[in-house]
Order: structure tokens, then sequence, then C-alpha cells
């Protein structure tokens, strides 16, 4: 385990930066398959992401969870934007880098993501093919979310007030005042509208996971991008690639795990439902994280040994 720092290259001026695991009896001088893990809007590597890295690097993989671009200790100005575009992209730059590297086996990366970063992973994998196996834990569809609310219950027309502050935004930004921002979960306990939403008040802002690195919000701006952003364009035809989802039975945001199961063009996709959990639980909740690693470990290992297996035929 180490922390590294690369460029993007999808631009050049920015440096990620990253937390690579490596499985017990690691041998540079072998090939190994890969996880790229991408972590929830307004986490970074330290929390939830570098969490699920480290139990899959036990279970024999590569696995790198890594700070998005504008985010955390990765590069690029302004601080904190979201542009969902862009880290989408960034799942294919931390890929870029990963084929760089000796050990690993090009033929058997896979990617998995935690909430707005699970969204990223399935959107990265509509359009990079290098990516052969996909999972997910309390999937967020950003777009969705910022649409149609956390249950599901707002009307997409209802957004557009949303769509209005994010250009207004962009014209205070551009006159030279500090960039306007907002926040990602709650920033104060008192504006947690339920119980599951003031646990993610506590998981971004006490003892319980909180990061220096990682503030709880976003630039203003943004929202052009995410409301109009669906991660899952596209993916009733080109996500075929074996999908596992992993979400809470309680969880207000299991509709956007139940929507991309129905979307994924994929023959060969599962859907693992944690009994009693909910989004914020399948973070950090010893339990659930381990009911969740339970399942998406042994479907990596099938399914980016399967890639093993038919290049070793193919030979």
């Amino acid at each position: 385990m180490g922390k590294i720092t690369f460029t993007n290259r999808n631009n050049p001026a920015i440096t990620m930066s990253a937390v690579i695991n490596f499985p017990v009896g690691f041998d540079e001088k072998k090939s190994y398959p890969a996880i790229v893990v991408s972590h929830p809007g307004g986490g970074v590597k330290e929390q939830t992401a570098g969490t699920y890295a480290r139990k899959l690097a036990e279970k024999g993989f590569v696995t790198i969870a890594f700070d998005r671009s504008y985010q955390g200790e990765s590069g690029g100005e302004p601080r904190q934007l979201e542009n969902p575009y862009i880290s989408t992209e960034d799942v294919s730059a931390v890929i870029d880098h990963l084929t760089t590297l000796p050990y690993i086996d090009n033929d058997r990366i896979g990617a998995m993501g935690i909430c707005a970063g699970a969204g990223y992973t399935a959107n990265a994998a509509i359009q990079d093919r290098r990516i052969k196996a996909i999972g997910t834990v309390s999937a967020v569809n950003i777009g969705s979310m910022f649409r149609n609310g956390w249950e599901n219950t707002v009307k997409s027309i209802d957004a557009l007030p949303l769509v209005e502050a994010g250009s207004n935004a962009r014209t205070t930004d551009a006159g030279g005042s500090d960039y306007a921002t907002m926040p990602l979960a709650p920033l104060k306990e008192a504006d947690a509208p339920n119980e599951e939403l003031r646990q993610a008040w506590e998981y971004y802002h006490t003892p319980r996971a909180e990061c220096a690195t990682a503030p709880g919000f976003a630039t203003l701006r943004s929202l052009n991008q995410i409301i109009t952003y669906d991660a899952y364009h596209m993916a009733d035809v080109y996500l075929t690639q074996p999908i596992q989802i992993v979400a809470g039975s309680v969880a207000g945001s299991k509709w956007m795990s139940d929507d991309l199961f129905d979307r994924a063009a994929s023959t060969d996709k599962s859907f693992h439902v944690v009994e009693g959990a909910n989004h914020m639980e399948l973070y950090d909740g010893q339990k659930y994280v381990d009911e969740a690693v339970s399942v998406l470990a042994p479907f990596f290992q099938q399914k980016l040994t399967a890639g093993e297996a038919a290049k070793a035929a193919a030979e």
C-alpha cells in the first residue's frame, strides 16, 4: 500500500493522487488483475473508497482508490468542482495509468464505486471497454438525484431553478467573486431532512469519517453539468460487461440501483440486497461492508479470472 501521483492524460495540467494496494505476497514480476475504486460525491480516497480498496486487495487484487480531479489531493482549479463528465473521464484516466504498470494485466481490469462514484463507474464502463467487470455499492446517478430527489419524488422540470442557479453562479464567478458553493451532503445536523441524510452529515463532519480534504461541498456552477447528466445514458445498448450491484434494503437511494439494473444491457448482471442497511451504512458499517465485499470479491475473482483464462486459451 502506498500513495502515488500521476499525470491525468485527459488533462496533463492535473496531477492525480491515489492510494494503491497490493495483495499479500505481491511480486512485481507477476501479472495481477486490478480494480479501480471511485469515491462518493464529496468524499475522498481515505474514506469508504479506501476501505473497499483495502478489503478487495486482501482477496488478491491490485486496487487503486483515487481522488477525482479538482478534489481531495488531486490537482485542478477551481477546487471542489463536481463536473460529472470529468469525473467519469477520471475513471478512464486512472486506467490509463494502470496500463503503464508492468505488473497489471490489462485484460483483467475491473472498476467499482460507491454512491456517485458508482454512477461514474457505470458511465465510464459504457464508453471504456477496458473495464471488464463492474461493481456498485449504494449507487447514485448524480443527475437523477439532483433532478428527482433522494427518494425519486420530484419531477425533472422542477429542477429548472437549479439550472438557473448554476448559470447565475457562473456569472458571479466570472465577475471575480469567490466561487459560489453548495452542499453535497448536509453541512449541519439540523439541515438533514431524515435519519439517513443525518448520517451523511455525521459521516463527513464528525470523527466517524471526517477528512480535512473532504469539505462536503461543491461549486455551485457544477449544477449546470449535474442536472443534465445521466450516468446510465446508453446503458441499454453499451453496458454489456458483467455487473454486480449492491444496495441496502432500506436505502432511500435504492431506486437508482434498481434503475441501473433495469437499464444495463448486460446479460450477466446480479443485484445483492443487504437487508437492514441504508445508504450510508454501506460506507462504513462493518457487518454491511463485509457482506458487500463477500459478494464483490468472488464476482471480480470469477469475471477477471475468466479474462485470464480466455487469454491463455488464445495463446
